[in-house]
């Protein structure tokens, strides 16, 4: 029994597949946490790990119309995910310019790193408020809205996401 486990083993690491999935795997993991802390540019991330993964293993399985197909899927994650802010905003009867403050807000992130992207859309949205002359309380609660919106965001980018690997899985099996 143990010398087949050792021969499975053997012919497992001969394979050029397997190690260039390994190799993969830690971008994809960091592309997982970059989608809930945004300082890390996570669905990029994702694709890097796909593009290891093609530059060990040979790109036999993925075609171009594969990587096409991954960036529009990228596009949609980073459209998305600012137009669920927006959303967010406009659902809690926030005006345009707490959407626009929001959007707006979320390049806090490059200013004072992850936690930007918790309050930037969040002081974004009260911000464009105030501006509008709006109270306090609606302000608020336009960053509430804001911070809803980013949660949404966040689970559709999860799933734009789990696309790309179950895509990436299916093409390499």
């Amino acid at each position: 029994m143990l010398d087949w486990i050792e021969s499975l083993f053997a012919t497992m690491l001969a394979q050029t597949h397997v190690w260039g999935f390994l190799a993969a795997l830690p971008f994809i993991a960091a592309g997982f946490v970059g989608i809930v802390f945004p300082a890390l540019p996570g669905t990029i991330l994702i694709a890097g790990g796909f593009l290891v993964y093609g530059l060990i293993a040979g790109f036999d399985n993925l075609s171009v119309w594969f990587f096409v197909g991954q960036g529009v899927l990228i596009c949609l994650g980073y459209a998305v995910d600012l137009m669920a802010t927006a959303w967010g905003v406009r659902k809690f009867g926030g005006s345009k310019a707490a959407a626009w403050g929001a959007v707006l807000g979320t390049l806090l992130v490059f200013v004072i790193g992850p936690i930007g992207i918790l309050i930037g859309p969040l002081l974004g949205a009260i911000i464009g408020e105030l501006l509008m002359g709006e109270q306090i309380r609606q302000a608020l609660h336009s960053g509430f809205g804001s911070f809803l919106g980013f949660i949404a965001g966040v689970a559709a980018k999860m799933m734009i996401a789990g696309i790309m690997v179950a895509w990436f899985i299916f093409q390499i099996m």
